[in-house]
Order: C-alpha cells, then sequence, then structure tokens
C-alpha cells in the first residue's frame, strides 16, 4: 500500500500552524493576546516538524514545500497589518515582503533546477555565508527568530509598551527594547535573502547556458546528418 504523506507527523504539524496562523491573522487587529501567542505557538512548532521529520524518517518535498509557504505567508500577513497600524513605514514593510518571497521563491526554484535533494543542502566550496546559515542551527535559529521578534513586537507595541525596563537613570517599555535589539537581525536577513536571490540567479543562468549550448549541439548534429 502507498503511503499517505499528506498524513506523516511533519505535514500534521504544518496543518496545526496554518490553524494557528489564520486564528491569528483573524485577531491581529483586535486582541493582540491571542493573535500573539497563535503566532508565536506557529512559529514555534516551525521547530518541532523538523524533528519529527528526521526522527520518523518522513522528510518530504511537500513538507519541505508546505514550510516554506507557511512562513512566508505567516510574515507577510503580519507586515500587511504592520502597514496598517505604521502607514509612514508602508513602503519599508512593502520591500520586506518583496524581498523575503521573491528571494525565497528563487532560491527554492534554482534548488529544483540543479537537481538538489533540499535547498538547505549548500556546498561549503560555494558560498560560506550560505553554508554558515544552513549548516549551524544556532546561526539559523537566531537569525529567524530574530526576524520575528522585531515584526511580533513592533505589533505588540501598537497595543502596549509592556513592562518598563530600567538602566541607571534611563527606562524603555520591553516590547520597544525588544524591536531596538532586534533591528539589525532583520536586516541582516533580508540581506541574506537577497544574497539567495543572487546565488539563485547565477545556478539558473548556469542552467540556461548548458541548456543553450546542448541545443546548438544538437542542432549542429542533425545539420551534418
Amino acid at each position: 500500500m502507498a503511503e499517505n504523506i499528506f498524513l506523516f507527523v511533519p505535514n500534521v504539524i504544518g496543518y496545526a500552524r496554518i490553524i494557528l496562523n489564520i486564528i491569528s491573522f483573524w485577531y491581529m487587529p483586535t486582541d493582540y493576546v491571542l493573535a500573539i501567542f497563535c503566532y508565536v505557538t506557529s512559529a514555534l512548532l516551525d521547530a518541532f516538524d523538523g524533528h519529527a521529520a528526521r526522527a520518523l524518517n518522513q522528510a518530504t518535498k511537500f513538507g519541505a514545500m508546505l514550510d516554506q509557504l507557511t512562513d512566508r505567508a505567516a510574515t507577510m500577513c503580519l507586515l500587511v497589518v504592520l502597514s496598517h497600524f505604521y502607514p509612514k513605514w508602508m513602503f519599508v514593510f512593502q520591500m520586506s515582503m518583496t524581498i523575503d518571497i521573491v528571494c525565497h521563491w528563487l532560491h527554492l526554484h534554482s534548488c529544483n533546477m540543479i537537481g538538489m535533494s533540499s535547498h538547505k543542502k549548500i556546498d561549503a566550496s560555494g558560498n560560506p555565508i550560505m553554508h554558515l546559515y544552513y549548516t549551524s542551527k544556532p546561526v539559523l535559529f537566531f537569525m529567524c527568530a530574530g526576524n520575528e521578534l522585531c515584526y511580533s513586537s513592533l505589533y505588540v507595541l501598537n497595543f502596549t509598551e509592556g513592562p518598563s525596563i530600567s538602566f541607571l537613570f534611563f527606562s524603555i517599555g520591553l516590547w520597544r527594547l525588544l524591536f531596538y535589539i532586534c533591528i539589525p537581525v532583520a536586516v541582516v536577513k533580508s540581506a541574506i535573502s537577497i544574497l539567495h536571490l543572487i546565488i539563485a540567479s547565477r545556478n539558473i543562468a548556469i542552467v540556461d547556458v548548458a541548456e543553450r549550448s546542448k541545443a546548438r549541439e544538437e542542432q549542429k548534429n542533425r545539420l551534418k546528418h
């Protein structure tokens, strides 16, 4: 009997993430406590589906794509809400959405074109930054968590400053402090996304050149015969 990959544990976790995100999107304009709880819980489950896939030998291309699409859609929808809360910064949020979606889509597409089994398997002889990003779990977690915390804290900041944190004679709200701390992480992650775009474009260009060269050779052989 053929396996039903749609019922694999990692994919079921993925479905739960989608449900949590939808609930979060619904309550984002009105109930920030419930919204951020569902959003953060969905983000945390992102780590568990990967562990489940490896532990149960249930890694699938469908699961990898589901995971990527859920991440991209969740961040995009949060940025839509932030554009409403902070209209003066709408262009920044629009650019963030564009960079995130376009760069990751092209990276995944290029990996499929060159026959890579996973978008995370970066050759060490290739780009060292990308290699570190995908092979070091602490680095990947820090970058992804910092990016999400940046936007999430900015979202909550629209409703409350949070408890006051004091430094000598200076005090600042918790959510504002977290936002300021995580801004550099979000900027660096966007830069890494652009690096995805550059490397993916080069890989696709290599495929194009090879295919065009092969087509010319086939045409020459046909003319000879």
